[in-house]
């Protein structure tokens, strides 16, 4: 009688404490139920744009002209002007951007997060948001024909 108590003790004891203690981490549980929403295509897209920027930024740093112009379009904007007819488009961003001394505004702006405004990734984050009439220089990046380009860098 004695023995059969103590052993029906250490099994409760045994069985209260398997299951008092959690068996993983509550907060990784969340991370991978956030990941597990997005679909397969979107967890893609976002671990690829993430690595453009960071190829971007490096290449920027280093001033590595031929792997920027890889990475931008055709017609990469870097004037606006006072109407879309008098942007500056294309050819010539390079020379502009040394000769108004603009690397370090772009290697700036670029170690910013991008953050989504109308279909494109584009830093600092204030330019995403209406309410901070932001008016400085921000780049901007979308996917084109299943890859991310460098769609743009202005001011104003």
């Amino acid at each position: 009688m004695k023995k059969t108590r103590i052993l029906r003790c250490l099994v409760l004891l045994l069985a209260l404490a398997l299951t008092a203690c959690p068996t993983t981490n509550p907060k990784k549980d969340k991370k991978a139920a956030r990941r597990a929403e997005l679909p397969a295509d979107e967890q893609l897209s976002e671990v690829d744009c993430q690595a453009f920027i960071g190829r971007l930024r490096k290449a920027v740093k280093a001033h590595d002209l031929q792997t920027v112009a890889t990475m931008m379009t055709p017609d990469f904007a870097y004037v606006l002007g006072a109407t879309p007819a008098e942007d500056r488009q294309g050819p010539g961003v390079f020379q502009y951007w040394d000769e108004n001394g603009l690397w370090v505004e772009l290697d700036r702006i670029l170690s910013e997060r991008f953050v989504s405004k109308d279909g494109y990734m584009v830093a600092p984050p204030p330019f995403a948001d209406p309410a901070a009439e932001y008016t400085g220089y921000r780049a901007g990046i979308r996917r084109e024909n299943g890859s991310w380009k460098f769609v743009y860098f202005v001011n104003g």
